[in-house]
C-alpha cells in the first residue's frame, strides 16, 4: 500500500484528507471543518472540491450536525423498517394489514 502512495501524491493527499474528515465525523468536532475545507481547496483534488462545495451550500446545518449530540438516527431507522415492511407486502395486502404489522413490530 505504501508503494502506491509513493507513486501517486494525489492519492496520498486524498487519503490524508479523508482520514482527517473521518476524525472530524467520529469526534464531532465540526468547529475544525473550516480548516479542513481550506486544506482541501489547497490540493488538486476535483472530487473533494465538489464535496466541499456541497458542504458550503448548507454550512450551518453541516456544522450543527457535526457538533450536536442530537440526531435523527432512531427515527430514520424506524422509517427504513416501515418501508421494508411495505416493500415485502407489495401487491399482497391493503393498508389495514400493513398498519397492523407496523404497530406489532414497533412493540418489539
Amino acid at each position: 500500500m505504501s508503494e502506491v502512495f509513493t507513486r501517486c501524491p494525489e492519492l496520498t493527499a486524498a487519503h490524508r484528507l479523508v482520514r482527517s474528515f473521518a476524525e472530524i465525523l467520529s469526534t464531532r468536532t465540526g468547529q475544525h471543518l473550516k480548516d479542513w475545507v481550506v486544506s482541501v481547496q489547497a490540493e488538486e483534488l476535483p472530487g473533494l472540491h465538489s464535496f466541499t462545495t456541497g458542504l458550503e451550500k448548507d454550512w450551518d446545518a453541516v456544522v450543527q450536525g457535526l457538533t450536536s449530540h442530537w440526531n435523527s438516527g432512531p427515527v430514520e431507522g424506524r422509517v427504513n423498517h416501515i418501508k421494508m415492511v411495505k416493500r415485502q407486502m407489495f401487491g399482497r395486502a391493503k393498508l389495514p394489514l400493513l398498519r397492523k404489522r407496523v404497530l406489532l413490530t414497533a412493540a418489539r
